[in-house]
């Protein structure tokens, strides 16, 4: 399956160059004037070149409330980070080609031209010496073939070992998509739980300002003192500053999200309420199967332990020789004679200063590491599907407690308001009774908030997006 995504890919790339180029090359078409071939009767009708619309990301969130699938298919497709892990998928199944190479035919052509000055001496005796000065050209063609016949594995080990690190570049590809999706369910809950936060603090100050109103008609009749009014002033202006930081931190919870769709951090968004209590059943040992299954990081130490395996192996054939058949066709000389040769070689370092044995060990040690870190993988995945599981289930029962409290805490305030308007409460019992139902009420809030995080988390845990 890996490879087969793997060929789509470099099917895909190999296309948009091949698309791109042959732009590039193409002739200029003719002008509409120029008059047709003589042979034609009527020239030929050439359909407009018209370009598909470009959708950019943006519009596909202006004026749509997005929930939160249409927002992680949106980052999925736009994140500039998954596109990056694709190209170095791309580079790094580029790179099997490149150590499969040498097992193919190695062809080269050279043509070299020297022209060499000779100086001779001549004469003696009676006749007068003479210095002559003669200049040869001399010239050499050829095309040469070489074919390794056997190294003993090696290449193919260095080509396995390429395949499985391009394998490990895919599993990053799936690494980034789960982890941008893990972000956006976050982000987008963090925005739901900013706007509960924003409709719990207007109610807080609705009910400080009333307070305020009241305790200013007591102060006013004379039935309250000062101090009351002054009292409820000051919750007003808490409230007011819990509103403040509330609106500051769904600005910030949208810019998040924003980001983490790969769109720019001004883009507005409209999104759905996702704070809702929806019980869910947890199979331990399934999640615990399917994480091992589904993770993207145990089938990469996994794929880089078989990675280290290739390379002990290609250590370990370095301790045998190369055969290699080769030869070469050309001519040479101002008269370009021809000259051929066919060859046999074998090459076989027999002492290199222990550099083969040092390097073999190495690749030993890599891959005991490697299979140290496949078991350290699955130690860690299973205490995050554990802790997810745990943390889901907490959050869980905070819910269910944090609605008892937000109930008792409205009869509570109710009580206490009513005390108060009747004359028989203090303004302190009121602004405990506002300040209590404004913390079960935030309770409440980021217990809903946790549950949708927990969730989020757990399926990331669990390798799902």
């Amino acid at each position: 399956m890996r490879m087969g995504v793997r060929r789509l890919l470099l099917a895909g790339a190999l296309l948009v160059v091949a698309t791109t180029n042959a732009a590039a090359q193409a002739p200029t078409a003719p002008p509409p004037t120029q008059t047709p071939p003589a042979a034609q009767t009527t020239p030929p009708v050439v359909p407009p070149v018209t370009s598909p619309p470009v959708t950019s990301p943006q519009s596909q969130v202006f004026g749509k409330v997005l929930s939160v699938e249409d927002a992680v298919a949106i980052a999925l497709d736009t994140q500039p980070n998954i596109k990056a892990r694709i190209s170095d998928y791309i580079a790094a199944a580029f790179r099997v080609d490149q150590a499969l190479a040498p097992l193919l035919p190695q062809i080269t052509g050279s043509w070299t031209a020297a022209r060499d000055q000779n100086v001779s001496v001549s004469g003696g005796g009676t006749q007068p010496l003479r210095t002559v000065v003669t200049w040869t050209t001399s010239t050499i063609a050829r095309v040469s073939l070489s074919q390794i016949l056997f190294d003993f594995g090696k290449n193919f080990a260095s080509t396995e070992a390429a395949r499985k690190l391009a394998d490990v570049a895919l599993e990053d590809t799936e690494l980034q998509r789960q982890l941008v999706t893990q972000t956006v369910k976050e982000s987008y809950t963090n925005i739901n739980f900013a706007v509960r936060l924003i409709q719990v603090s207007q109610q807080a100050v609705e009910r400080a300002e009333l307070n305020l109103r009241s305790a200013r008609g007591f102060f006013e009749v004379g039935t309250r003192p000062k101090s009351d009014v002054a009292r409820a002033e000051v919750d007003v202006a808490n409230a007011k500053v819990d509103l403040i930081r509330a609106r500051n931190a769904e600005r910030l919870a949208r810019v998040a999200l924003a980001t983490a769709m790969g769109l720019p951090a001004t883009t507005p968004l409209q999104i759905q309420d996702n704070l809702l209590y929806q019980p869910v059943t947890l199979d331990r040992a399934r999640l615990a199967e399917d994480a091992l299954r589904q993770r993207p990081e145990y089938r990469q130490a996994r794929l880089n332990a078989e990675a280290n395996d290739a390379r002990l192996r290609r250590s370990f054939r370095d301790f045998f020789p190369d055969i290699t058949g080769g030869g070469f066709y050309g001519a040479q000389r101002a008269d370009m004679n021809e000259i051929w040769e066919l060859n046999l070689s074998l090459n076989w370092t027999l002492y290199d200063g222990g550099n083969r044995i040092a390097r073999y060990r190495e690749a030993r040690a890599n891959l005991e590491a490697a299979q140290a870190r496949v078991k350290a993988s699955e130690l860690d995945i299973s205490r995050e599907v554990e802790q997810s599981i745990n943390n889901v289930i907490e959050a869980d029962e905070r819910i269910q407690a944090a609605q008892v409290a937000v109930v008792s805490a409205q009869e509570n305030f109710r009580l206490a308001q009513g005390r108060f308007d009747a004359g028989v409460g203090t303004i302190l019992e009121l602004t405990d009774a506002q300040l209590a139902l404004t913390q079960a009420q935030n309770t409440e809030a980021q217990a809903l908030a946790d549950y949708r995080i927990a969730l989020a988390r757990l399926d990331r845990a669990v390798g799902r997006r």
